[in-house]
């Protein structure tokens, strides 16, 4: 597989990544360098390694994923968003305080994420494509723009209040719908 070819389906991949950083970073749990850190990484190890899962598992679990992959990131996003949205809502505090970037809910995040990135690897397989080096351009690059979503989204957030948590809550069940959809009707 050629490079560039490895950059547009590692951006490709990344967006869910990026996008649900981005609204992370705007309701501010994760609100140290330690804890954007720890969730861009994941987000980009988790890619790399579901393109090598994928790759590896070739085309024999990929009947029994297909299935209900979609359902499984749908419904991690739509938890997760739906407690964001609680938490813009309530006007006493955080009723969502969970630090995504550690435990269930960074487990949760990283594989709703990068479930797509198996089905790539498993692509790959199958045209005969070596797995090494795209899988390290797409986890570099999914790390890349999460760590950029959640700065933006930071900003975002320190700049417009609870109404930002709202969106991200918003935009992690989108981003759920959106992954069902397009494996629907695709």
């Amino acid at each position: 597989m050629e490079f560039v070819s490895s950059v547009l389906i590692a951006i490709g991949l990344a967006m869910d990544a990026f996008a649900v950083s981005l609204g992370i970073g705007t309701g501010g749990q994760a609100n140290n360098r330690r804890a954007k850190f720890r969730l861009a990484f994941h987000f980009g190890w988790f890619q790399m390694m579901m393109t090598v899962l994928g790759w590896l598992a070739g085309s024999t679990i990929a009947i029994f994923i297909g299935a209900f992959d979609h359902w499984v990131a749908m419904g991690l996003l739509g938890y997760v968003g739906v407690n964001m949205i609680r938490s813009g809502l309530n006007p006493d505090g955080d009723c969502y305080r969970a630090d995504p970037s550690r435990g269930k809910t960074l487990m949760m995040l990283c594989v709703a994420t990068s479930i797509d990135a198996m089905a790539v690897g498993l692509s790959m397989a199958m045209i005969g494509t070596p797995v090494i080096v795209p899988s390290i351009i797409i986890g570099v690059i999914t790390l890349g723009l999460s760590a950029f979503g959640l700065m933006a989204g930071g900003r975002l957030g320190q700049k417009f209040g609870k109404r930002m948590e709202i969106l991200g809550g918003v935009i992690l069940i989108g981003i759920g719908i959106r992954v069902v959809v397009t494996h629907l009707w695709g």
